[in-house]
C-alpha cells in the first residue's frame, strides 16, 4: 500500500533512531504474531474443509469465501489479495492439491 502525501506524517512527526529501533522491534513482534495466527487460520480452515468434505459437501463454499474478502475491504486492492492468499492457505491440500 501507498501513502499519500496527505497521509504522510508531519516533518515533527519523524521519528529519531532510537524510536526507529523500537518501531522495527514491534513490527517484529507484530509480524510473529501474524504468522502465528495465520497458521493457526488455516488450520482451522482445512479442518473445517475436511469435516465438509467428509459430510460429502463442497470443498469450497462460494459465499462463506465472499465474506472472508468482504472484511478485508478497507485495505484496498491488496486487502483483496491478502484475503485472497489467507483463503488459498486454509485450502491447503483439499481435494489431493
Amino acid at each position: 500500500m501507498t501513502v499519500s502525501a496527505e497521509q504522510a506524517p508531519p516533518e515533527d512527526d519523524i521519528p529519531a533512531e532510537d524510536e526507529i529501533q523500537e518501531l522495527r522491534q514491534e513490527i517484529d513482534r507484530l509480524d510473529a504474531e501474524i504468522l502465528r495466527l495465520v497458521m493457526r487460520r488455516s488450520e482451522v480452515s482445512q479442518r473445517i474443509g475436511r469435516a465438509r468434505m467428509a459430510a460429502g459437501g463442497p470443498r469450497i463454499v462460494y459465499n462463506r469465501e465472499m465474506a472472508v474478502l468482504a472484511r478485508f475491504r478497507d485495505l484496498g486492492v491488496e486487502g483483496r489479495e491478502l484475503g485472497m492468499l489467507l483463503l488459498r492457505l486454509g485450502r491447503g491440500r483439499l481435494g489431493g492439491r
